[in-house]
Formats: C-alpha cells, sequence, structure tokens
C-alpha cells in the first residue's frame, strides 16, 4: 500500500460527503466502516510481507541445505530493532492521512493537534524504550 493511495483517497472522500449528507447522527458507522476498509489493506500489505519473507527463508534453507536458526530466525535483521521502529514508523505516517482528515472533519483543529499528539506520543514512546534499555534478549544474529 502507498502513502498516497488514489481508491483510499476516494473512500475517504465519500466517507466525508456522506457525512455531510446524512449529518453527525451516522457519523459513528461511518468512521467504523472507513477505519474497516483501512484494516483491511493494511491485512493485505502485511499478508503479502509475510508471505514473501517466509518464501525468501525457504529460498535461503533451499540453497543452504539447513534450516533456519531457532525461533525462525532470518538471514539478515536489522540492527537493535530498527525494523520493528520503522514499520511503526511507516504504518503511522499511513494512517495519519485518514486520521487527520477524520479528525479535522469531526473537531477543526483542536481535533488535529490531539490526533497529531497521539501519533507522535506513540512513536516516541517506542523511541525511548530502545534508547533507556528496554531490550528484550535476541538470539545471535546469522550473516
Amino acid at each position: 500500500m502507498e502513502a498516497r493511495d488514489p481508491e483510499l483517497k476516494r473512500d475517504l472522500e465519500a466517507t466525508l460527503q456522506t457525512r455531510k449528507e446524512l449529518g453527525p447522527e451516522y457519523e459513528n458507522e461511518l468512521v467504523d466502516s472507513f477505519v474497516g476498509k483501512v484494516e483491511q489493506r493494511i491485512d493485505a500489505v502485511v499478508d503479502k510481507r509475510v508471505r514473501r519473507q517466509l518464501a525468501e527463508q525457504q529460498m535461503v534453507v533451499a540453497r543452504n541445505g539447513s534450516r533456519p536458526a531457532q525461533g525462525g530466525g532470518q538471514p539478515y535483521s536489522y540492527p537493535d530493532g530498527l525494523g520493528a521502529r520503522l514499520g511503526l514508523a511507516i504504518a503511522s505516517l499511513v494512517l495519519a492521512i485518514p486520521l487527520s482528515a477524520i479528525a479535522v472533519a469531526n473537531a477543526g483543529l483542536p481535533g488535529l493537534l490531539i490526533c497529531w499528539g497521539g501519533i507522535v506520543g506513540v512513536n516516541a514512546l517506542q523511541a525511548s524504550r530502545s534508547w533507556f534499555g528496554d531490550k528484550e534478549e535476541r538470539p545471535p544474529r546469522r550473516e
């Protein structure tokens, strides 16, 4: 899923237009419907990435004639959990677009500020976990 998904943008515009036409009494249902569509897109992207990683691991196993490290270790992993932090940052930016639109449509500038405060807070908390030593034991990386 690209950061600027035209289909998702059309869905958001349709949702906002429907809210204008139907009024605030249907707001919860409209938001739930849109969030469901966003979740489906995210699930599809995650499924695709998982399938690709499994295929890559199977290729490595087939080439080396051995099994991956215990715990399903990957041939390469990002240092110090960079992959998880990068994934959270990307997901935050992708979800920030529809969340910002919903916040502005419902609460104006204060809603937008609260929305972005939450996004920044989640990312800051994740980043602070790695800075302050909240690291789990990891098996050694295979190179």
